[in-house]
């Protein structure tokens, strides 16, 4: 009888443990890092809430820094009228020439739906917005919001939905985020100066505190530690075949964007010509 070699089998095993990391506590997952106490850890770490009132918000960030990965969060944003606020997720790079993937969550007048704001810097550059109306009150429960971050592609979700796709086109001179390591950030904050309606409703205090409430944090991510990778090459090499560092959109998935986009897009930056008098970006071309 054949001896079967068990380390040929959990070595790929261990492999595939290493780049997958799903995580649900928040003591032990992120850190509140400004606020002076508006941000609170609570139900023995499965709940976070952050406030806003009119001398500051508040916010936090993950314990842990990435290059590629799949983080979700359940959020249950502001209600009521949130006109004037902003609740930020992101991913984020340090330094000057920083990447960044976005959600941003614009409030507005009670009854008025929020506009979620996407975008993608690249080296410190943006300018890749796309806007949303939401199909459903994100205000009365908590719903998912997802960023895919691999090699070749960046997805944003809502609840399993795709709803954006910004594809890694180097190749055509596009600037794609795969080098910087790049934390997981949340925020509560102050934008009445632009957030609702280019700033021109403006805060009402007299409802504060602000508050938004967050559980079912997770990630599968490469997690960089010391500068090294938890993937082989850094880059997700060799991992199998559809996991989340190779994920793409299949059919199905296209069909789901677009039905977002058609009937809930409000604006697209590939097709603000005149925002970009001189052509519009390569990506926008090559879509």
């Amino acid at each position: 009888m054949a001896m079967i070699n068990y380390s040929t089998i959990l070595s790929p095993l261990l492999a595939a443990i290493m780049i997958y990391s799903v995580s649900a506590n928040f003591h032990q997952d992120v850190e509140i890092t400004w606020g002076d106490g508006r941000g609170q850890i609570t139900n023995n770490g499965d709940l976070l809430t952050l406030s806003l009132d009119k001398s500051s918000g508040s916010g936090f960030q993950s314990k842990n820094e990435y290059l590629f990965g799949k983080i979700d969060m359940q959020i249950k944003l502001v209600a009521g009228n949130s006109a004037g606020t902003v609740t930020a997720y992101y991913l984020k790079s340090s330094g000057s020439t920083w990447d960044e993937i976005d959600f941003e969550f614009l409030g507005n007048l009670s009854g008025d739906p929020y506009t979620l704001h996407t975008n993608v810097f690249t080296q410190g550059k943006g300018d890749r917005e796309q806007q949303f109306k939401l199909w459903f009150d994100p205000t009365i429960d908590f719903h998912t919001y997802s960023i895919l971050w691999n090699p070749q592609r960046i997805i944003f979700s809502v609840d399993g939905t795709p709803i954006r796709e910004f594809k890694n086109m180097e190749s055509q001179g596009t600037l794609f985020p795969k080098n910087q390591p790049m934390r997981m950030y949340s925020s509560l904050w102050n934008a009445e100066d632009w957030a609702t309606r280019g700033g021109l409703v403006k805060t009402d205090w007299s409802k504060a505190p602000f508050t938004a409430s967050y559980r079912g944090f997770s990630e599968e991510a490469c997690v960089v530690s010391n500068g090294k990778s938890s993937c082989s090459n850094g880059s997700g090499q060799g991992s199998s075949s559809g996991s989340w560092l190779s994920q793409e959109l299949d059919s199905t998935g296209q069909e789901r964007m677009r039905w977002v986009q058609s009937n809930y897009m409000i604006y697209n930056y590939c097709t603000d010509a005149k925002r970009f008098p001189q052509g519009l970006p390569r990506e926008c071309l090559s879509a």
